[in-house]
């Protein structure tokens, strides 16, 4: 039988609040309370809640403890920061180092790839800077490293993603309805000209660049005034060519489907990634230029034994994105698997168990 504990800390650098919650919170799933686990596995994301993750109890199951945990970011992605969100993840560590778990294994889902990338990479080799505005907290130089890493469904990091699902036909950031048809993804014939795809791939690039170099003038702006930071919103980010053509990063995915269903309805609706940012915010999470929440560097500092698991029918994570996860990670000891499913594993109907069935044996032999 799994049974959860929910545990809430405070951070390092951010106390209970004074209407009594932590900042850290999470459930630890546990499959035999009558005796201590050697294993823990540990989940984060940006923003989205992973205590209840779906792996959890069937980790649990398997022998291996596993802990949902969120950051003070968790539904709070417009106030991130790198480097408070990796000391948040440090607390969990550090808890389940003091309950005597003899292995740590870092599972990196989906947005969570990079982020638990970057933690296992500054507690390995520290190497982040202040996100701009900011100082660099002492608490982030020390944290403690994990024992194993795992990709399961994983973006390449967050401006990878932003930037490869980015509307760049949008002419006026104020204005969501604004259009250069040129570049218009959703005006185009099938399968696309590939002609237009390094145009427009080039044209998304440059949107971001525009972005950074606008949050960065503002800030000074702010700065001049005595202000410290703003709030900003972010339209139209569901138009990655590879949602609406399949021959672009073949995989079994169904074609004009995204994580919000159809892609050009869900472009020019409110409810894409990145909606609102402070300027800060942008800078650390989503900013080619200036983000730290880029996959590839980091998993270039990563040494520990490592396991790359992609979903065949993912709609937002391709095969050529499990790919480079898996060529910029520097462990000598690594393993990619493709498994049938979407991005959640909630088809084909026994997909959760196999994954997990997957993950167990790999651990056991490590």
């Amino acid at each position: 039988m799994v049974t959860r504990e929910f545990i809430s800390r405070p951070s390092p650098t951010a106390r209970q609040n004074p209407a009594g919650f932590n900042p850290c919170q999470g459930l630890l799933h546990r499959g035999d309370a009558s005796r201590q686990s050697r294993t823990a596995m540990i989940a984060t994301h940006y923003n989205v809640d992973f205590s209840e993750h779906y792996l959890g109890p069937l980790m649990a199951e398997r022998g291996i403890d596993f802990l949902g945990w969120n950051t003070r970011y968790r539904g709070n992605e417009a106030f991130f920061i790198l480097e408070h969100a990796l000391i948040d993840i440090g607390v969990a560590v550090d808890l389940l180092r003091e309950r005597g778990y003899e292995r740590i294994v870092l599972l990196g889902n989906s947005g969570g790839g990079s982020l638990m990338g970057a933690y296992q990479s500054q507690a390995t080799t520290p190497n982040i800077t202040a996100t701009r505005g900011g100082k660099l907290p002492d608490e982030v130089q020390s944290l403690t490293p994990a024992d194993l890493y795992i990709s399961l469904n994983a973006h390449p990091g967050r401006p990878e993603v932003l930037t490869a699902w980015f509307d760049p036909s949008v002419t006026d950031e104020a204005d969501p309805l604004s259009v250069d048809p040129d570049l218009d993804l959703y005006r185009q014939g099938l399968p696309l000209d590939p002609e237009f795809v390094t145009r427009y791939r080039k044209a998304q690039v440059a949107r971001n660049h525009r972005i950074t170099a606008w949050a960065i003038a503002e800030l000074d702006r702010l700065r001049e005034s005595g202000l410290r930071d703003r709030a900003f919103n972010l339209f139209r980010t569901w138009a990655d060519p590879r949602m609406v053509d399949g021959t672009l990063d073949p995989s079994d995915r169904p074609v004009g489907v995204c994580y919000a269903g159809d892609p050009r309805r869900a472009n020019y609706s409110p409810a894409g990634i990145g909606l609102t940012n402070t300027l800060r915010t942008w800078l650390s999470m989503w900013s080619l230029e200036e983000s730290q929440c880029q996959g590839a560097p980091h998993l270039a500092r990563i040494t520990v034994p490592a396991l790359v698991i992609q979903s065949t029918a993912d709609t937002g994570v391709f095969p050529s994105d499990a790919d480079a996860i898996f060529e910029a990670l520097a462990s000598s000891e690594k393993t990619k698997d493709f498994v049938p499913g979407d991005h959640y594993l909630v088809e084909p109907t026994n997909a959760r168990a196999a994954v997990a069935d997957r993950i167990a044996a790999w651990i056991d032999a490590h």
